[in-house]
């Protein structure tokens, strides 16, 4: 089957990955979130804060340095511009970006405690690390901001990280690869958390990480 105009359209693929998180119950029960797609090499379109039945007419489009080059962005979707953008400065690679209150990531971030990598589907979703906490500030301050970017500095394979008592921001090469990622970090915070009434969640044996990938490899050969 042939892609279509409309599945190559970043506001369609934007649209649809906010669809996806709600289908996944991966979404906290406000339905708050925002989520963006990069367009070009300067230019990303942005989601209003509540993405519950996102249209494509709601997405504003915005330069990096924050300014809303169409559409319109009410104050509460203006205060994360710069979350998106420090992430697009940071890793040019990055298609978009994906911030939620996911409940059990955020319950490891209201904890300011990582959360392993103890799942296959964040082995395989590109999370092959603990996904770092990111020090609490405002939301959308120069505090939070430089947090994020100082952990992006510091971690620079980390595709997600915990906002301390906020959130979960993640990252891919689209909106589609973000999505996963969001729903395989959220299903390994809940198992994280399940194990402890087990006796705690054991990592994984070393090598696996190369033995995912080479699963992959040879089903995509």
């Amino acid at each position: 089957m042939t892609d279509t105009p409309e599945l190559n359209d970043p506001a369609h693929q934007l649209v649809e990955a906010a669809r996806q998180l709600f289908v996944a119950g991966v979404m906290s029960h406000s339905g708050h979130a925002n989520l963006s797609v990069r367009l070009d090499g300067g230019r990303f379109l942005l989601s209003p804060g509540w993405v519950r039945d996102l249209r494509s007419e709601q997405l504003a489009t915005l330069n990096l340095d924050g300014q809303v080059l169409d559409g319109e962005l009410k104050s509460a979707g203006a205060e994360i511009i710069a979350m998106h953008s420090i992430v697009y400065r940071a890793r040019p690679q990055v298609g978009a970006v994906i911030h939620t209150h996911s409940p059990a990531a955020t319950a490891f971030a209201v904890a300011h405690r990582p959360l392993p990598c103890r799942t296959e589907p964040m082995l395989r979703f590109g999370q092959a690390e603990e996904v770092p906490v990111v020090p609490w500030g405002p939301r959308g301050s120069d505090v939070s901001v430089r947090g994020v970017a100082e952990v992006l500095e510091r971690r620079p394979t980390t595709a997600a990280v915990l906002l301390a008592n906020h959130g979960l921001l993640v990252f891919g090469a689209d909106a589609q690869a973000a999505a996963r990622l969001v729903m395989a970090i959220e299903e390994s915070a809940e198992a994280e958390i399940a194990a402890r009434a087990l006796g705690g969640a054991v990592d994984f044996p070393d090598g696996a990480l190369e033995a995912v990938r080479a699963s992959m490899a040879r089903v995509a050969s």
